[in-house]
């Protein structure tokens, strides 16, 4: 009777034991950055590569590509210098250099961007006389 009580119990300990491994073994794809928060707190950036964290003391809070992203910037009508009314469009290309300013800074960096440059096409072509 306990000989088989004790085989279930260490076989449930050796499958937790297999989970913690899992958890706290990391591996960082090419281009890609994971945040690390300890204890809520970041702690790190970790970069491509093989990575251990300490089991139950840190975690990987986000996840950023390092990749080229393209972003649509809607058709809008802009008034140049001299008055007259223009549609313009844009391609918007941006990448994420510092994984924990992208987390921490602000709450959505691609829409942050993408209204900073909607904004600076308008001011720029107000500035064109046609």
């Amino acid at each position: 009777m306990y000989g088989n009580f004790a085989f279930w119990v260490s076989i449930a300990a050796a499958v937790v034991v297999i989970l913690v491994i899992f958890k706290t073994a990391v591996v960082v794809p090419q281009q890609s950055a994971f945040v690390v928060e300890s204890l809520g707190k970041y702690s790190r950036t970790l970069r491509a590569g093989f990575h251990i964290l300490i089991p139950f003391i840190e975690r990987v809070a986000y996840r950023h590509s390092l990749k080229e992203l393209a972003f649509d910037i809607p058709e809008q009508v802009c008034i140049t210098n001299d008055n007259v009314q223009v549609g313009v469009d844009g391609v918007l290309y941006m990448q994420v250099m510092d994984p924990e300013r992208a987390s921490y800074g602000i709450s959505d960096f691609a829409f942050a961007i993408s209204q900073l440059a909607q904004t600076t096409l308008r001011s720029e072509i107000g500035k064109i006389a046609l």
